[in-house]
């Protein structure tokens, strides 16, 4: 018998809850699964409670305000009782039912994520070219091809999730956070591909503020991870630019700014050794 802690994060979802709680118990019911359905109420205003007050076998966590989607899921986790969990957006966007199917990969992965890569997937195009550009910087800085940075669904081992768990962001970079630091410590992770549905109800993303989040995420992430992949690029440019203003000074001006070159090759000696050090450190916490 599988045993699965499910953790559901919402924030006024009287549009989608109870149907995605009533499709989540089917999924149970059908797969014979020794489960806890863990719903974090993230502050709801509008009838979300109400709704989850008249629903059985559920535990309810409420949050007297809203904290933000990683808070509401780190809250879960701490609560979940079980060698799996599973976490899913209540918006109506993923299809619960594809549980069934990730459940397959249980015994072979420590994180199966639904990867929105399917036919149908109704990202918004003012989302998109964020979305490309945060992926392919996390695919270059994990070196390993993420199909799907942070998809709100998926299924991971608690005692995986919990080594990385005082680095989880309190707003919408907790998904981009874990499936990095997984990724990051060699941990096996599959993606399976389903499918992404228009919202029900309206979304609680800002794209621009968030973008800067998950940008910031990744950086910190990584570097946390994998130092050198941040500062060894930054010293080599500064490298290059003073080698630019070594030629371009020498060339059109007839003399050299020493100054300048310096400076230059002073930050970018600075920025290798930061990240050989912040290397070192992080190579040694992993030994103790």
């Amino acid at each position: 018998m599988k045993k699965l802690s499910i953790i559901l994060p919402v924030f006024n979802e009287e549009a989608s809850i109870e149907l995605i709680l009533k499709d989540i118990k089917n999924i149970i019911e059908r797969n014979n699964i020794d489960s806890q359905i863990i719903v974090v109420d993230d502050g709801s205003s509008d009838r979300t409670p109400d709704i989850l007050s008249e629903q059985d076998n559920i535990k309810i966590i409420s949050n007297k305000r809203n904290k933000g989607y990683g808070h509401s899921l780190k809250k879960g986790l701490l609560a979940a009782k079980h060698e799996w969990v599973a976490i899913c957006d209540a918006d109506g966007t993923y299809p619960v039912q594809e549980f069934e199917n990730m459940f397959q990969y249980m015994d072979r992965a420590d994180m199966i994520v639904g990867s929105r890569t399917g036919q149908k997937v109704a990202i918004p195009w003012i989302r998109r070219p964020a979305k490309w550009f945060l992926n392919k910087l996390a695919n270059y800085l994990v070196e390993y091809k993420i199909p799907d940075l942070n998809s709100g669904m998926r299924l991971f081992r608690k005692k995986c999730a919990m080594q990385f768990f005082n680095i989880y962001p309190e707003g919408f970079s907790f998904t981009t956070t874990i499936t990095m630091a997984f990724i990051s410590k060699d941990l096996e992770v599959i993606f399976h591909r389903i499918n992404y549905y228009p919202r029900r109800g309206k979304s609680k993303i800002v794209p621009w503020r968030d973008m800067q989040n998950f940008l910031v995420t990744i950086v910190r992430t990584i570097l946390y991870f994998n130092p050198l992949k941040v500062f060894l690029p930054l010293c080599m440019a500064f490298f290059l630019l003073a080698c630019l203003v070594l030629v371009g000074s020498w060339y059109f001006e007839g003399q050299i700014r020493d100054a300048t070159i310096i400076i230059l090759l002073m930050t970018s000696f600075q920025a290798a050794a930061m990240g050989f050090l912040a290397d070192l450190i992080n190579r040694k916490s992993d030994r103790l």
